[in-house]
Parts: structure tokens; C-alpha cells; sequence
């Protein structure tokens, strides 16, 4: 390897955090031909984990570290969400949230790359592709070791389990997750609701919210609001919700209230 090609690799890899995703692609725009990184594998400064994606050798990576690479270096909108968004907060460790499974949110129209859904990480990827929230809304920077990557703020990521509800999540579950969220700011709350584009979503997280007592749900304005028309039966053999028009599991509603 020539001195050039050897500061180069030095350059990059001091610049970059460890524990990352580099994408060929990217390294191509900074001047990392695709010759030239075929050249560092084979020299070991660089290892393959599938097609168009490298790590640092002998570095360990985590399916966080590929987020950062989506994030940063593809400009995508691809995020944890959901229960993983809320564990990677600290706002539910108390709850199981094995399976080996993270919960991943992008846009409509986004994919996840090949090499992401056949690498090992560790843990399964559980993706969904969805527009009833606006991409960019309601994100907030986490850090991860040597790194940082956006996650769902807590609003949106109770509303991302909801969304998967019930087949995906379960209502109990999520109002589990609705009680730990006492001191959420009511005004990204109420961007939130404005933007959101699911009826379903939208009554299910007035009712769990209003039905925790939390003291920002007093300090939203539901006029602005859209939550449709006619009802919506959430689950089968429920218990109608006037107010909201949603049928919810019984053993929901009535808990709490024999406290």
C-alpha cells in the first residue's frame, strides 16, 4: 500500500466513529473509488458485510451502527421506533422487550438495503414503511457509544405502537408505555396529533392518555384535531368508548379503576 492510500484509510477512519456502517457509495463521493476499497479489504482496513456496505476490520457492529449509515450517509428517514424508540429513551426498561427484535419506522417507498436484512446483528429487524406520521416529525438525537442517530421522541413512539395495534402490539402494552409518559412537552404533542394521518391512531392516544390522567393531556386543544367520523371497532367483542368511538379491550378499560 502506498503512503497516499495508507494516510487516506488513516484520514477516513479517524474521522468516522467507531462501531459504523460505510457505505461504498458514500466513499465513492469522498473520493474512495471503488478500486480503492476493494484495495483495503484486501490490505484488511476494511471488511465486506454485503453488497455496498463495509465495516472497519475487526470492529464490532450493531444494527445501530447501520442506522447511522442509512441516516448520514443516505439521507434516509429510516428510525428506530415504537417500544425500541421508548427503550433506547430509558422509558421502558420496565417492561419485556426481548424477542430479539427492534422496531424500525421509514417512509413510505423507503426499503431497507439487502445487506442490512441479511447481516446478523443480533437481533431481527421488524421494519414497516409508513406515511401516517410526517417522516422528519417528532425525532429526537440518541447517543450510542461513539455516535449519535435519531429515534422516535416519545409522543410519536407511542403512536408508532399504536399504529401496529393490535395484530402487531398490544393494547396493553401500550398503555402500559402511555402511563410512563409524564413530562412530554403538550405542544409537540399537539403537532403530532395535527399531522397524524391514522383516525385509529389518533382516538386510541387521546383515550389512553386522558384515561392515564396525565396533567399535559388538560393542556391540549382537540378542536384542532381531526379524529373523523363513525366508529371504529379496534378489537372484536370490546367495550365501546363513547367519547372516541373505539371499541377496546375490556380487561383496558377497566383497569385501574378497582384501585
Amino acid at each position: 500500500m502506498t503512503t497516499e492510500n495508507r494516510t487516506k484509510i488513516n484520514q477516513l477512519l479517524q474521522e468516522q466513529p467507531l462501531g459504523v456502517v460505510l457505505l461504498s457509495s458514500w466513499l465513492a463521493k469522498q473520493g474512495y473509488s471503488i478500486d480503492l476499497q476493494k484495495h483495503y479489504r484486501k490490505t484488511n482496513w476494511l471488511q465486506s458485510i454485503g453488497r455496498g456496505a463495509h465495516i472497519r476490520a475487526d470492529d464490532k457492529v450493531g444494527y445501530e451502527g447501520a442506522i447511522y449509515a442509512l441516516q448520514k450517509q443516505s439521507q434516509l428517514t429510516i428510525h428506530p421506533g415504537g417500544r425500541t424508540a421508548l427503550s433506547l429513551l430509558g422509558k421502558a426498561h420496565y417492561l419485556e422487550l426481548g424477542f430479539g427484535k427492534v422496531v424500525l419506522f421509514g417512509a413510505s417507498g423507503e426499503k431497507l438495503p439487502t445487506w442490512f436484512k441479511k447481516h446478523d446483528w443480533g437481533v431481527q429487524p421488524d421494519y414497516y414503511e409508513s406515511s401516517f406520521l410526517s417522516p422528519d416529525l417528532g425525532l429526537t438525537e440518541v447517543e450510542i457509544k461513539s455516535f449519535s442517530i435519531k429515534v422516535s421522541g416519545a409522543p410519536r413512539a407511542i403512536m408508532e405502537c399504536l399504529y401496529l395495534a393490535p395484530l402487531k402490539q398490544e393494547l396493553m402494552e401500550c398503555f402500559e408505555l402511555m402511563e410512563g409518559l409524564n413530562n412530554i412537552p403538550p405542544k409537540q404533542v399537539q403537532n403530532l396529533l395535527e399531522n397524524c394521518q391514522s383516525v385509529k391512531v389518533k382516538r386510541l392516544f387521546l383515550y389512553m392518555a386522558e384515561k392515564a390522567d396525565h396533567s399535559w393531556f388538560k393542556q391540549l386543544d382537540l378542536s384542532k384535531v381531526d379524529l373523523g367520523k363513525g366508529k371504529r371497532s379496534i378489537v372484536k367483542n370490546g367495550v365501546l368508548i363513547d367519547k372516541y368511538g373505539i371499541t377496546v379491550p375490556k380487561e383496558l378499560e377497566e383497569h385501574g379503576k378497582n384501585i
